[in-house]
């Protein structure tokens, strides 16, 4: 028989369980589909679940690939019918008491779900798991039916607006970096399983941890169906296998509660602040005869996360009349307040379905090579499986949660409510458990012009709501952003003012900076996958580049901004000098919003760039990594400008002219929760093959997570013969620290 992973919805801080008295049936399944309700699908095909009834379809029909020049389009009739999934099987041979359940994690996004011809089930919401008793409705041979109705769309609205009153993520209703290619189907693992009578279906290990944080109060509540009479055993081990605390009883209900009190726990640290220390627990359930019938197995994780209000807060506004603070978003983390480098986490692929443990794992260990120790998961995608969540528990990234709104003004209705306090209790219920998770957020930006929520939407005090009540010891914040906090700027330089991001930077002051982007091609390489040769060169709106959103994705120009690249480096030859230009804007712009963000803490606590991966193949976006999981040069440029400790530069401009005089700061970021010794910095110019030496600094000893100013160098330009130079910041017995940022360079006039 083969044994499996169960995943329970727990409470507390627990990760997945490992059941080992369940056995699992893998469904063969087939795909249908019909323009309405009542009429059966005239043809069936083979389909892969989990995936997506597109990618069923695709296959079946021989469809191009989605990525691939226009043939997203071709998909689009999908979203406007009724697809049913099927799947025969005999009754299984069940022992004594033991019970059949239909289990799956997720199905979306509305359904039916039929057994031998009889509705069993109906369901709105795509992140609640179904788990359905079909023991008693068994015949020899049996046929299971999931039939998907049309996706959700409000009429007479545009784009991802037609999604204002589903709990269906909007991003795949069109997005200026994601195709309208909206998925559909079974996208989460989904079997049948066989059980026994007796089961513990719901754990939860809520603690409290003392103002000194060595001691949790842990609340351990276990309940299930026909456990009264039976006996339970709880042990939680240290990393080494140790027992170092134990529950053990006889039920008297179906449900048990039993306070716990642990001593000295270990802490779960982010991975750059200390050890995401993770113990083991050990749950067994027995019969009345002392038989064991369940034994599980996961992960408890020990932490104190606080939002607090960042420093110098308190005395905003400065004049009267007076009103609120910006609100808090500086994270405390078991005491310790550390300033959070992250990004925005999107769908890793547009058919989540698709998305495997193994390739989370890959994004997730590019983030923290990033330096990155906190992901937002962006309210206009998913919400991820549980796969994610484990991962970021053992690396140590704090996850900032959003639920899935975004743009939209989600208006309150009945129908729409009761979906989302179904949805959101799922998600919390199911994500609670896990250490890494540091903030709930009602959704993105729906506090701006373009959605006109506000704190007394329903919708956003639902959710408060149900935070508080099942989780409240997270924080919860109502959008991201609220005062105080930036969203944007998202290009290099603002066409209609001539500013740069340097400049934007130089006068900007914010608590967070949540969102902010800087466009980069793709590769060459990835360019020639998804655009026809023949459009390749030169890049041209209208064709398969607008598509891929190098052009009218967002204001202006963008996303490729090929006149911004061409007026720094002059008109692009070809195309690999287009992109290697366009590349390398986008690094030292992230770079300038990264390393200007860290030397305005400790008022400001968070940078986290738009964004991280993408759901297909771009043209150019903001993204740091290209789908789907492929660096691009500004990744490493990123990387960079997050490592603990750095020398660092201000200027204030991108292109200096021969003769002017160049100006920088010099500073030294420290975000190590530690001393870092005194040194000297030598800040150096290099064009070509010729090297300055402007000054050197000898920077005192930095408290820990504290930055240092030094000096400004001052120096007249002189004649290159390039379009480029390198500002060079070289710390001495520390090459790890040094620094470099590339300039445009222009002459004065020919020689």
């Amino acid at each position: 028989m083969k044994r499996f992973v169960l995943l329970i919805l727990l409470l507390g801080c627990l990760t997945t369980w490992t059941e080992a008295q369940s056995e699992q049936i893998k469904l063969k399944w087939e795909l249908g589909h019909s323009k309405d309700a009542k009429t059966p699908p005239s043809k069936w095909v083979p389909s892969i679940v989990p995936g997506a009834v597109q990618l069923d379809i695709a296959r079946a029909e021989k469809y191009a690939p989605h990525y691939y020049a226009e043939h997203w389009k071709d998909y689009l009739w999908m979203e406007d019918v009724y697809f049913t999934y099927r799947s025969s099987f005999k009754k299984p041979a069940l022992i004594s008491d033991d019970r059949l359940y239909f289990r799956s994690l997720g199905i979306d996004y509305e359904f039916e779900i039929y057994l031998n011809n009889e509705k069993i089930f109906y369901q709105e919401g795509m992140f609640t798991p179904v788990y359905l008793d079909l023991t008693d409705k068994l015949k020899e041979n049996n046929q299971l039916l999931v039939k998907i109705f049309p996706v959700p769309k409000l009429p007479g609205m545009q784009v991802h607006k037609q999604a204002s009153q589903s709990a269906k993520p909007p991003v795949a209703y069109g997005w200026d970096w994601h195709p309208r290619l909206i998925p559909s189907g079974i996208w989460d693992d989904t079997f049948l399983e066989i059980q026994p009578s007796a089961r513990v279906t719901d754990i939860s290990a809520d603690y409290v941890l003392n103002d000194e944080l060595t001691r949790a109060e842990i609340d351990l509540t276990l309940s299930g169906r026909n456990l009264k009479g039976g006996k339970y055993s709880w042990i939680l081990r240290d990393i080494s296998g140790k027992d170092v605390l134990k529950a053990e009883g006889t039920f008297k209900s179906d449900e048990e509660k039993v306070p716990l009190t642990f001593d000295k726990p270990e802490l779960w640290w982010p991975h750059d602040h200390g050890s995401p220390y993770l113990y083991t627990s050990s749950f067994s359930l027995f019969d009345q005869s002392g038989k064991q019938i369940q034994d599980q197995r996961s992960k408890i994780g020990f932490r104190r996360v606080r939002l607090v209000m960042n420093e110098g807060g308190w005395i905003e506004p400065v004049k009267f009349p007076k009103t609120r603070s910006v609100p808090p978003v500086q994270f405390e983390i078991n005491g310790r307040k550390i300033f959070c480098k992250g990004t925005n986490w999107v769908p890793p692929d547009i058919f989540p379905g698709t998305i495997t443990r193994e390739r989370y794992a890959r994004l997730i260990d590019l983030a923290i090579e990033a330096n990155f120790n906190i992901l937002r998961i962006w309210g206009g995608g998913i919400v991820n499986k549980e796969a994610f969540y484990e991962l970021c528990d053992a690396k140590g990234i704090l996850v900032w949660t959003e639920f899935p709104l975004a743009g939209n003004n989600y208006e309150g209705t009945p129908r729409y409510l009761s979906v989302l306090e179904q949805e959101s209790a799922s998600i919390i219920n199911r994500i609670k458990k896990h250490p890494s998770l540091a903030l709930w957020c009602g959704g993105n930006e729906l506090f701006n012009t373009w959605s006109r929520m506000t704190d007394q939407s329903l919708a956003l005090r639902l959710l408060n709501s149900q935070c508080f009540r099942l989780d409240p010891n997270t924080p919860f914040m109502n959008t991201s952003p609220v005062m105080g906090m930036g969203h944007g700027y998202y290009i290099f330089r603002n066409e209609a003012t001539g500013e740069e991001v340097f400049q934007l930077m130089d006068r900007s002051k914010f608590t967070a900076y949540t969102e902010f982007g800087m466009p980069g091609p793709a590769s060459v390489d990835i360019l020639k996958t998804i655009i026809p040769s023949n459009e390749l060169w030169p890049p041209k709106a209208g064709t398969s580049w607008e598509s891929h959103h190098a052009f009218k994705a967002w204001e202006g120009n963008t996303w490729l901004c090929q006149d911004i690249i061409e007026d720094y480096f002059g008109k692009s030859g070809s195309l690999e000098e287009l992109v290697a230009n366009g590349q390398l804007l986008q690094g030292e712009g992230y770079k300038c919003i990264y390393e200007e963000s860290r030397r305005q803490k400790p008022y400001c606590s968070i940078a986290a760039n738009w964004c991280f991966n993408e759901p297909w193949p771009t043209a150019a976006n903001n993204s740091l990594i290209s789908y789907p999981d492929i660096p691009k040069a500004g990744f490493y440029a990123v990387k960079n400008a997050c490592r603990p400790v750095l020398a660092s530069s201000r200027f204030l401009k991108f292109r200096w002219s021969e003769g002017e005089i160049f100006s920088a700061e010099i500073w030294m970021l420290n975000d190590l929760p530690e001393d870092v010794p005194a040194g000297k910095v030598t800040i150096k110019l290099s064009a070509g093959n010729e090297q300055i030496t402007l000054l050197e600094w000898n920077y005192n000893k930095m408290t820990a997570n504290t930055n240092q100013t030094g000096p400004t160098v001052r120096y007249r330009i002189p004649y290159w013969t390039g379009n480029r130079f390198m500002l060079l910041l070289e710390v001495e017995g520390h090459p790890e620290f040094n620094s470099e940022y590339t300039l445009a360079y222009k002459r004065a006039g020919k020689r």
